[in-house]
């Protein structure tokens, strides 16, 4: 789509609209709750299924810098939480049998 995006661990967390007019924080819906409540003029969610999970519009120029830091470090926290990565998986024996040492008599 041809739009800056910031990730962690591969995921994406925020993004930046065209002209860097607004941006998207991905944030969980009580979050995107708080920062409407408190920002209604510069943070609003986006419409449908994305909207409701959390995804939140950014407009860049009604939002402060402690406001904008928030969104982007809840964002942030709540992606790197989700992009820990998996356990590594449990090694197995080898079907071979083991060899028992040779013995010279």
């Amino acid at each position: 789509m041809n739009h800056p995006d910031f990730r962690v661990g591969g995921r994406i967390f925020a993004t930046l609209g065209p002209k860097e007019a607004y941006g998207v924080v991905l944030v969980t819906p009580e979050e995107q709750a708080l920062l409407v409540e408190s920002t209604p003029e510069a943070f609003r969610p986006l419409k449908g299924a994305w909207g409701a999970k959390g995804a939140t519009e950014v407009i860049l120029a009604k939002a402060d810098a402690t406001a904008l830091h928030s969104a982007l470090t809840m964002a942030w926290r709540a992606r790197a939480k989700a992009a820990k990565p998996a356990a590594p998986e449990p090694r197995t024996k080898s079907a071979r049998p083991r060899r028992s040492p040779s013995r010279s008599s």
